[in-house]
């Protein structure tokens, strides 16, 4: 009978036939993944940022050529000037373009040492120094082309009377522009929908990359020869 009693009892107290615990009890649940990697928001968040769809407008420094839809390529000279090329490999068209906020960025001219910079009458210029003058807002054109603004000078909003009501204009943005015959625009004449302010953004070519390797491998003895070679100054086709 003692027997009986115990094996009922083992029974009654075996795991399966204990009750469920309350479904009140709150689970914290993880983010779902997708391809094995976490879903975490800030990663999420950093996603629309640096490393997603900005990516192009931030990061490490780029070297590039900025082919203009009037078939120049921007250069920046040594003596501040600032103008287009139809060279290919032309060493005052190599560009290093760094990031220096989301979409804002600065344009250095690799083998001049200079900065493109726009004035307060908006016409482009080759800075010894960095300033406020050589940020500019990079933007993708719907056309797969970017435009280059100065983030300092626009055109300021003014106000425009009609009747009883009236309505402030907002002020319209000063773009990096060359025209057909290679010359630079003045800021407060271009549109961002012009040829000339539309730019391309090429990656170097080996020629190009050679060039580089040999100013980086010897700076001060390759900028004099490219100068010398260019005649100080860049000449154009």
């Amino acid at each position: 009978m003692v027997i009986i009693l115990v094996l009922l009892l083992v029974n009654v107290l075996h795991p399966c036939h204990q009750k469920p615990r309350s479904s009140s009890v709150v689970r914290t649940s993880t983010p779902q993944s997708v391809g094995g990697q976490s879903c975490d928001p800030r990663q999420r968040r950093d996603a629309v940022g640096r490393g997603g769809v900005y990516e192009h407008l931030g990061g490490a420094p780029r070297h590039r050529k900025l082919y203009c839809a009037t078939k120049y390529h921007l250069q920046i000279h040594p003596n501040g000037k600032i103008d287009g090329t139809l060279e290919e490999h032309n060493p005052f068209s190599i560009l290093e373009i760094t990031a220096v906020d989301v979409g804002l960025v600065m344009i250095k001219g690799l083998f001049s040492g200079r900065y493109l910079a726009m004035n307060q009458k908006g016409r482009l210029h080759a800075s010894a120094a960095f300033t406020q003058e050589c940020e500019f807002m990079e933007r993708i054109h719907e056309l797969g082309y970017n435009t280059y603004a100065s983030h300092r000078y626009r055109t300021t909003p003014h106000s425009t009377s009609t009747g009883s009501k009236q309505r402030v204009s907002a002020g319209r943005l000063w773009y990096v522009s060359i025209n057909g015959k290679g010359q630079p625009r003045r800021g407060l004449k271009t549109r961002k929908t012009e040829k000339a302010s539309l730019f391309l953004p090429r990656v170097l070519g080996n020629e190009d990359h050679d060039m580089v390797h040999l100013l980086i491998n010897s700076s001060l003895g390759y900028r004099q020869t490219a100068l010398g070679l260019t005649g100080g100054t860049g000449q154009r086709r």
